[in-house]
C-alpha cells in the first residue's frame, strides 16, 4: 500500500512539474497573431491580385536566397492562382538564368528559362550558400507555408477541427516578417543573429529583409512591412498548396451531394416501409 501510496504521489508530482514547466517553455517566443485571410474557412479562396503582390516580393526580395524549387513557370497560369498568362509566365521565366547542358561539348551553361522549367536555384549548391550566408542554409520557400506553423494549445484545437483552420503558417511567416525589434536589456544576441519576438529563442540569422516602400505596387495597395508580409505569405500559401480553391470546391459539392443523397434514403425508407407500419 505504501509503495503504491508513493507512486500515485510520484505520478502527481510528475504531472504538475510538467503543467508548471510548460507554460514557461510557451512563453520562450510570442504566438503568432491571427490574420484574416481571404482563403481561411471551407469556403474561403485565394485573391488572385495578392498572389501576384506577393509573387513580386518574393521575386524582387526573396529569391535572392531562398529556392522555390518545387514550383515551375507554368504554375504562374495554372487556375486558382496568380491567373498569368501563358505568355507572361514565358515572359517571366525568360528573365531567369537555368542551368542546362551538357552541351556538344560536354560542358553545362545557362540558358533563359522556359514555361517548362522550374525556379532556378539562387546559388550552385548547398555549399555555396552556406558559404554566401554564414554558414546558414535558407530554407527551400516551396512548401514552407506548410512546414511550419505554431501550436495554439487547448481548446483552440477542438474549434479548429470544426473552421477548417489551417492558416497557421502563414500566420507564423507574416509574423517572422514584422517580429523584427529592438532586443531587450540583458538579452545577449549571438554574433549576427537579429532580434525577432515570434522567432523560436527570439536570435534569427536572418537580417530584417524588408522595409516600407522597398517594393513597389502598381494596383494602390500600400506599400509596408505589414502589408508585404500578408502578400508574400498569401503567395506561399498557394505555392504549398496550389490546388486548395479546387480541393474546396470538390468538397462543397460532395457535402452537398450527400446531404442530398441522405434525404433521398430517408424518403425512399419511409415509402417502403409506409406499408409495413400501417399494415391492419
Amino acid at each position: 500500500m505504501n509503495l503504491r501510496r508513493g507512486t500515485l504521489v510520484a505520478c502527481v508530482l510528475a504531472v504538475l512539474s510538467a503543467v508548471s514547466v510548460s507554460p514557461a517553455g510557451a512563453q520562450e517566443a510570442d504566438a503568432p497573431p491571427l490574420e484574416r485571410w481571404s482563403f481561411s474557412g471551407p469556403f474561403g479562396l485565394y485573391d488572385t491580385a495578392q498572389l501576384q503582390r506577393g509573387f513580386k516580393v518574393y521575386r524582387e526580395v526573396c529569391s535572392t536566397c531562398h529556392s522555390l524549387k518545387l514550383v515551375a513557370f507554368r504554375n504562374l497560369a495554372d487556375p486558382g492562382g496568380p491567373s498569368f498568362s501563358e505568355a507572361q509566365a514565358a515572359s517571366i521565366a525568360a528573365e531567369f538564368q537555368v542551368s542546362d547542358g551538357p552541351n556538344d561539348k560536354g560542358e553545362m551553361f545557362k540558358r533563359p528559362g522556359k514555361i517548362s522549367d522550374n525556379f532556378p536555384l539562387p546559388f550552385a549548391n548547398d555549399q555555396a550558400a552556406r558559404a554566401a550566408l554564414g554558414g546558414k542554409l535558407p530554407p527551400d520557400m516551396s512548401v514552407l507555408a506548410k512546414a511550419r506553423g505554431y501550436e495554439r494549445g487547448f481548446p483552440w484545437f477542438v474549434f479548429e477541427a470544426f473552421t477548417d483552420y489551417q492558416e497557421g503558417g502563414p500566420d507564423y511567416i507574416h509574423a517572422i516578417l514584422n517580429g523584427y525589434a529592438d532586443p531587450p536589456a540583458g538579452f545577449a544576441l549571438p554574433p549576427g543573429g537579429q532580434y525577432n519576438k515570434y522567432f523560436p529563442g527570439h536570435a534569427i540569422g536572418m537580417p530584417k529583409p524588408l522595409s516600407d516602400g522597398q517594393v513597389e505596387y502598381t494596383d494602390g495597395t500600400p506599400t509596408t512591412v505589414d502589408q508585404y508580409g500578408r502578400d508574400v505569405a498569401a503567395f506561399l500559401m498557394w505555392t504549398a498548396e496550389p490546388t486548395l480553391d479546387a480541393r474546396k470546391r470538390l468538397g462543397f459539392q460532395v457535402m452537398v451531394f450527400l446531404i442530398v443523397f441522405t434525404a433521398l434514403l430517408y424518403f425512399t425508407k419511409r415509402r417502403v416501409w409506409h406499408a409495413v407500419h400501417h399494415r391492419p
